[in-house]
């Protein structure tokens, strides 16, 4: 039943509500550099298995460091977000950051390589959006008894997050009339 649950929150992650607006634009991704289907595929793979190693490694992180982090939550989080903001802010010039001077040079990724670290952003991305649902399965990751079982977990939610993106990018042109009768009943 934990299994299902776990699948479940995966498929409602992909429905969240600041998450499906946004699918056009990943699916417009997956498939403008991608000539043929099986490349396509290739790629949405290679970006589903970037945000399963990043709910692994989150998941690995909060199993072995969680407890001492839970004490500490509310400051970790507003460390993180203020060092978020300050990125952000470096990103957009606004502020300069001394550790990201020098850095010009300019390193291109494509392919495979690029759809897996565009899953690895997406899930730091994404974490805010979806934290009751990836919250509860992290929380029944590390409350599972063993490692294993934490993982094969987050694997379940990542399968179940990562099932609708990849129909969604293989039936894009028949997708219309489904999210629309979503869009009615949000």
């Amino acid at each position: 039943m934990t299994y299902l649950i776990t699948f479940l929150e995966g498929i409602f992650s992909f429905l969240s509500p600041c998450m499906l607006p946004m699918l056009p634009v990943y699916l417009s991704y997956f498939a403008g550099n991608a000539d043929r289907r099986k490349e396509k595929v290739l790629r949405i793979l290679a970006f589903i298995l970037g945000f399963t190693l990043s709910f692994l490694a989150l998941g690995i992180f909060f199993s072995v460091l969680g407890r001492v982090l839970t004490r500490y939550q509310t400051i970790v989080n507003v460390i993180c977000g203020i060092i978020m903001i300050l990125f952000g802010f470096s990103f957009l010039d606004v502020v300069h950051l001394p550790m990201f001077k020098g850095v010009s040079k300019r390193v291109e990724i494509t392919g495979i390589a690029s759809a897996l670290l565009f899953g690895i952003i997406y899930s730091i991305n994404l974490t805010p959006c979806v934290g009751a649902f990836l919250g509860s399965a992290l929380l029944l990751a590390t409350t599972a008894g063993n490692v294993a079982k934490g993982i094969l977990l987050l694997l379940v939610y990542s399968m179940g997050l990562g099932i609708p993106f990849l129909l969604s990018a293989l039936f894009v042109s028949h997708l219309g009339a489904v999210f629309s009768g979503i869009k009615t009943h949000y």
